[in-house]
């Protein structure tokens, strides 16, 4: 029986992956490997978008795949490699930028949040056609899967539009994928800022506790955040925020239920629950920390695995890039 195919991507932003990445998307990867054919791409095309240093991108895109591998994501299982080791991404999303509407691309949220925040000169033009090459990374590859986020559903509509698009007027040539929702789970706030969602583009970095920081510093951060004057270690979003956020962060890493961990701590203070997430924190990401280090040491060791995962994956978007030309009438 053939397995269905599941297909997503990280982008490679910066060097260290947060916890709100890792629940809310990496975690959910890895039992997908036992159950699919799963292909794990670093959109390092994407990340271009955004200016940076050419040292600094290289550093990334190493540091996104070590922590990747150290988080459980199987090369012997996965196809993991990066956008721009396969040329067919940039090849087949040209043709969905030729058949994508300016209109439908102008709708999408993304361009019209960050071009109204940046203003038109300042937005390159690889914003407003990035749903066009992602839309080529999923269809290459026959997904029937995207796993995605919520909000990240109408990245996944337009894949469809232009895929169901294309195939009425050239012959059938893509799998139409659905999204695979990622279950919310509990959403993770900023320690500093618990009303905010965790992110690295949070005012203070002290809020966001990344992966590749050292214990020490993770320890820092979860002991420093904020929550209200009281004592009670309690489950509640409203009164008490800090206190809520780190009760999620606690359930989430050791698989302890809230309830039952406010029965634990009943009686105890702010301190002693705090030291016990800081720990907790520490136990679970330690040893993937220690792993992506040793990675990031055997760097030759490293991109051999991404050219492999390469290899893999441009078999499959070979397949489908020769299909789509042949349709579209292109001599090959």
């Amino acid at each position: 029986m053939t397995r269905k195919r599941v297909l997503s991507g990280i982008q490679s932003t910066a060097e260290s992956l947060h916890l709100g990445n890792y629940l809310g998307a990496v975690r959910q990867w890895i039992p997908l490997q036992e159950e699919y054919e799963t292909f794990y791409c670093i959109a390092d095309l994407h990340t271009l978008t955004v200016e940076t240093k050419p040292e600094i991108l290289r550093k990334r895109i190493l540091a996104t795949a070590a922590q990747l591998i150290a988080l459980g994501v199987d090369p012997s299982r996965s196809a993991l490699f990066l956008q721009s080791n396969v040329a067919a991404h940039n090849q087949l999303g040209w043709v969905m930028e030729c058949i994508a509407g300016f209109g439908e691309a102008s709708r999408m949220t993304q361009f019209k949040d960050k071009s109204q925040k940046n203003g038109a000169d300042r937005t390159v033009v690889g914003l407003f056609t990035y749903p066009m090459l992602q839309a080529a990374d999923i269809l290459l590859y026959q997904a029937d899967l995207v796993p995605v986020g919520e909000d990240q559903r109408q990245h996944i509509e337009i894949t469809r539009d232009l895929a169901g698009r294309f195939n009425s007027r050239f012959g059938k040539t893509f799998n139409l994928p659905e999204a695979f929702i990622l279950k919310a789970g509990g959403k993770i706030f900023d320690l500093q800022d618990p009303g905010s969602k965790m992110s690295k583009s949070s005012g203070s970095s002290n809020g966001v506790l990344e992966i590749m920081d050292s214990p020490e510093i993770n320890v820092k951060k979860i002991k420093s955040a904020t929550t209200d004057m009281g004592r009670e270690v309690r489950f509640d979003e409203v009164e008490k925020q800090g206190i809520s956020n780190l009760l999620t962060i606690h359930s989430a890493i050791t698989g302890i239920s809230i309830p039952q961990l406010e029965v634990d701590f009943q009686g105890k203070g702010y301190g002693d629950f705090k030291g016990a997430v800081a720990d907790a924190y520490v136990e679970y990401f330690g040893p993937i920390r220690k792993k992506a280090l040793e990675l990031l040491d055997d760097e030759p060791a490293l991109i051999q695995i991404l050219r492999d995962g390469a290899g893999k994956a441009g078999v499959e978007a070979e397949k489908t890039l020769n299909l789509a030309y042949s349709n579209l009438g292109l001599v090959r």
